[in-house]
């Protein structure tokens, strides 16, 4: 079900050309799916035959990543152009009704900031998140937490995400990919997510695919961790919460409720990149948000299932 080698259509936001690609039913209701680092379209290629015969699935491209455009500039991948990304991909495939949007990692992110911008209801119908919190969310929780004098959850995250201090340092960040790291990717990822290395298919575009793609870090993590703003969004939210995420602990997920209207909350027993290792899970669990919405199931307050 893999799209590589397919040809993309293009969709521009000024300057920058995003590759997108459509896969699933014509006729139904449109799903926008938005990879993280340093991954392509194809995250997706293990999830995406799961709900084919129920959605028409949007993938692409982000900037700096894939086919797309790669700008040179750090500025360039501040989130709120990134946001403007997805919308401009939702404006292009879906211009007359909202889509819906599973996000992984800096996808996750990145919509995160899209969501909560005025009016976003109108286009997006739901978010599902997997592994990439909304940082303006995540600065404000460890501020209250610190506050509080209740450190164990912040530094439980610091110490999960202090590989990004390595990557926001220019030159030395990129020392590993530029050595040769994506040559041993699928190696890498067995021991650091416990991942089956055969179900990894890099991209032919990896290598530089990662090194532009901390780009993202350096302009985006110490700003909105620092001043962090309020972002609220009324766009339905569900958070997948994958247990055994090194990078992204769940802990860091404990104050969502205070920003969405809307907030759902399920779990799987699986590491960071889930769409690879729990696809089938990962198609379920969206595609029940999307009938619990259709059929006007209110939020369950929290609770979390698991698969």
């Amino acid at each position: 079900m893999s799209v590589l080698g397919a040809e993309p259509r293009f969709v521009t936001n000024g300057d920058v050309r995003l590759a997108v690609y459509e896969q699933g039913n014509p006729a139904g209701e449109t799903l926008v799916l938005v990879h993280g680092w340093p991954d392509t379209h194809d995250l997706w290629q293990h999830v995406i035959p799961h709900f084919a015969d129920r959605f028409r699935i949007v993938s692409y491209d982000t900037r700096g990543a894939g086919a797309s455009s790669a700008p040179t500039a750090v500025a360039a991948y501040e989130l709120p152009q990134l946001a403007r990304d997805l919308f401009a991909v939702i404006d292009a495939v879906s211009p007359d009704a909202p889509v819906h949007v599973l996000a992984h990692d800096w996808g996750a992110v990145e919509t995160w900031e899209a969501v909560c911008e005025p009016g976003a209801e109108q286009r997006i119908a739901s978010y599902t998140s997997i592994s990439g919190p909304n940082l303006d969310h995540l600065g404000m929780w460890m501020r209250r937490r610190l506050a509080q004098r209740r450190p164990a959850g912040p530094l439980a995250q610091a110490a999960a995400s202090g590989y990004t201090v390595l990557f926001q340092i220019p030159v030395v960040g990129t020392l590993p990919f530029r050595l040769g790291l994506w040559r041993i990717w699928p190696t890498f990822l067995k021991y650091f997510d416990r991942l089956d290395p055969t179900l990894v298919r890099p991209a032919p575009t990896l290598a530089a695919d990662m090194v532009t793609g901390l780009k993202r870090y350096r302009a985006n993590i110490r700003p909105r961790l620092r001043t962090p703003r309020e972002r609220r969004t009324d766009v339905p939210v569900q958070l997948i919460l994958n247990r055994r995420d090194l990078a992204v602990r769940p802990v860091g997920y404990e104050d969502t409720e205070r920003w969405v209207s809307d907030l759902r909350r399920r779990e799987l027993p699986a590491g960071h990149w889930s769409p690879i290792s729990h696809g089938a899970d990962v198609a379920r669990l969206t595609t029940a948000f999307v009938d619990d919405l259709r059929a006007g199931s209110t939020p369950d307050s929290g609770a979390v299932g698991s698969a």
